[in-house]
């Protein structure tokens, strides 16, 4: 309130109008993973849709959401590619990471 003696003309109400909390709690199904805490996990999964359509729409969300975050952008740059192809050569080595491993080991004699 030392604004409102200060600057007289500034009304009070303005400056310290109280927070609204929301009317009511969003449903732990509405919620992203990101805000779902551990002990409502059980039930966020249990409201997912993982049919075969459930999860190609699940896909086509997450693709949507890349592409639209890091390709189109009205400033671009390599980042959202180099990510892209930096998972694929993580992935690809984790799954031939077996043949790897056993090349590493045999002796050539």
């Amino acid at each position: 309130m030392h604004l409102v003696i200060l600057y007289p003309s500034f009304p009070a109400a303005s400056y310290f109008a109280p927070v609204k909390m929301a009317d009511r709690p969003v449903p732990v199904i509405e919620k992203r993973l990101m805000d779902v805490k551990l002990g409502e996990l059980g039930s966020w999964l249990g409201g997912r849709d993982f049919t075969p359509n459930g999860l190609i729409s699940a896909v086509r969300r997450g693709h949507d959401r890349y592409y639209n975050k890091y390709i189109n952008v009205k400033k671009g740059g390599i980042g959202g590619v180099a990510m892209l192809l930096v998972g694929y050569m993580a992935m690809s080595y984790l799954w031939e990471y077996d043949h790897i491993k056993h090349d590493r080991w045999r002796k050539y004699h």
